[in-house]
């Protein structure tokens, strides 16, 4: 029992000693000096990008092999596509339309052409041999007092004068289906800005289509029955015809339509080709029909008699 007396004596000393204190305080971790170290990069032949971003873009894009913007539209080949007479196109296309009024339904052609992006386009009026239309509500602006006044009223105008119809389509009245502007009311009509109002809805009168003239009212008997067309996109669409129309009524249109457009193609520029590609019959909620050319299809077993019904 003497030989353990010290020992604990010895052990119970370490533990109530205090430890060594540490007088020293280190510095935080934040306030010591940084240092930035740079190393040589061992690729060779990297090209770094430089301080100037639009420099590196235009390099990016001439890089790049251009592609040449498209001149003309898109064509595709007619081969690989189903095509059907005229016949057959009508009969499709009543059948979608069943149970539509005859008059309301209107057939719809589109005729693509082949033609350039910045060429000029096809613009022109012509009267059908069986008129889509026939109350179309016409315009004239002329001098109210004037004896051309007086013959627009008679011929069946519903709009006639200068100023009054001036306000009525500034306040957005716009009543009428054509209009027609005669030839000393045109710098009144030009310096009101018909051409805001007007233009846009495809009524503004213009010597080009025929709708400044000395005397509305023999145009205006042209215009009974008249449509307008005109090339957007490189494709010239109008109505061709009522539901209810016989296939010879709707041949007939057809033919003069076409045959139009041909006229205006061949008045243009030795150096503008314009050539027809596809023509298409439609309705107003009907698809399209690509056509073929022919009147009947003997194959089909349709025939004209049985659309005369």
């Amino acid at each position: 029992m003497a030989a353990r007396t010290p020992c604990l004596a010895q052990l119970s000393r370490l533990c109530i000693t205090p430890g060594r204190q540490i007088t020293q305080l280190l510095p935080a971790r934040f306030l010591a000096p940084t240092v930035q170290l740079r190393h040589k990069s061992d690729s060779k032949g990297v090209k770094r990008p430089s301080g100037n971003p639009q420099g590196n873009k235009q390099k990016g894009l001439s890089e790049k092999k251009k592609k040449k913007a498209r001149t003309t539209y898109k064509q595709y080949d007619m081969k690989d596509t189903e095509q059907f007479s005229l016949c057959d196109a009508m009969r499709y296309i009543r059948a979608f339309e069943v149970g539509q009024k005859p008059t309301e339904v209107k057939y719809e052609m589109a005729v693509k052409l082949k033609s350039l992006k910045n060429g000029p386009v096809i613009r022109n009026r012509l009267r059908l041999p069986h008129p889509v239309r026939t109350d179309i509500r016409i315009c004239v602006i002329c001098p109210p007092d004037s004896k051309y006044a007086e013959d627009a009223r008679k011929a069946g105008a519903v709009l006639v004068g200068e100023e009054e119809i001036f306000e009525a389509v500034k306040d957005g009245r716009i009543e009428f289906d054509r209009c027609l502007c005669q030839t000393d009311s045109l710098a009144k009509m030009n310096k009101a800005g018909m051409g805001r109002f007007l233009g846009p809805r495809g009524l503004m009168p213009s010597s080009k289509t025929g709708t400044v003239v000395k005397d509305p009212s023999v145009v205006m008997k042209d215009l009974v029955g008249g449509a307008e067309y005109r090339e957007r996109l490189g494709v010239i669409r109008m109505a061709i015809g009522q539901l209810g129309f016989t296939p010879e009524e709707m041949q007939r249109n057809i033919k003069t339509f076409i045959e139009s457009i041909k006229k205006d193609m061949g008045q243009l520029s030795d150096k503008i080709n314009k050539e027809l590609a596809e023509v298409v019959l439609s309705s107003t909620n009907g698809p399209g029909f690509p056509l073929s050319g022919s009147y009947q299809d003997p194959k089909s077993g349709t025939t004209a008699r049985d659309l005369s019904t």
